[in-house]
């Protein structure tokens, strides 16, 4: 159990990160096709996130 929240937990991060980084940077124009919209770049961070954490979590599952 502990495994997988972690890997939530990255994901949530990575979300964060990526929602924060709309807010923050964004694009103005709206011709930006991950910026232009709070959920494009959420669902972007979330991805980012869940392949930071990807190869730690297998490695510690016995896969690798």
């Amino acid at each position: 159990m502990n495994k997988y929240f972690k890997l939530l937990t990255a994901i949530i991060i990575g979300a964060i990160g990526g929602f924060g980084f709309y807010y923050f940077v964004g694009c103005n124009a709206g011709t930006c096709m991950i910026t232009s919209k709070p959920i494009n770049s959420t669902t972007y961070g979330a991805f980012i996130g869940l392949i930071w954490y990807l190869p730690d979590f297998w490695t510690k599952k016995g896969i690798k």
